[in-house]
């Protein structure tokens, strides 16, 4: 199942925003805050095609990819029915072949994401009470 949040996502070059879910990947590591959004995201959030980019290598078990990153370019929210907290500002990583949000090591920390499940998609905010449990929001497929 995996863990997915709800997120509010705003381009700071655009001011559009999008709601939707993303899957919690502590296997996407990175120096820095980093969203992966599919090309039909983009498109939502005003981004895609790019006008300014970075095209980066990014290595996959398939072996490396290169995405297209625009740093700096997002604002985070992290969504719950008694929370909000954020901006976390972090780059957006454009994918033409990904269906799904990915949110990466650096960005999950931030948003104070703690893993309790991998399998059955049990997490917490780090400053949640101990026995506080929330479980995963269903997947959003962009497509």
């Amino acid at each position: 199942m995996g863990v997915r949040v709800k997120i509010k996502i705003i381009s700071r070059s655009t001011g559009k925003q999008v709601i939707t879910s993303a899957l919690v990947n502590s296997g996407f590591e990175s120096d820095k805050p980093q969203l992966l959004i599919p090309r039909k995201l983009a498109e939502e959030l005003g981004l895609w095609p790019p006008t300014v980019t970075t095209s980066m290598e990014y290595k996959t078990t398939a072996g490396p990819v290169y995405l297209i990153t625009i740093s700096d370019e997002l604002e985070v929210y992290i969504v719950t029915h008694d929370k909000e907290k954020g901006p976390f500002v972090c780059d957006a990583v454009i994918s033409t072949i990904e269906d799904e949000v990915l949110i990466n090591d650096q960005l999950g920390e931030l948003l104070g994401i703690i893993i309790l499940g991998l399998s059955s998609g049990k997490w917490k905010f780090i400053d949640d009470p101990p026995d506080k449990i929330r479980t995963s929001e269903s997947p959003q497929y962009w497509r």
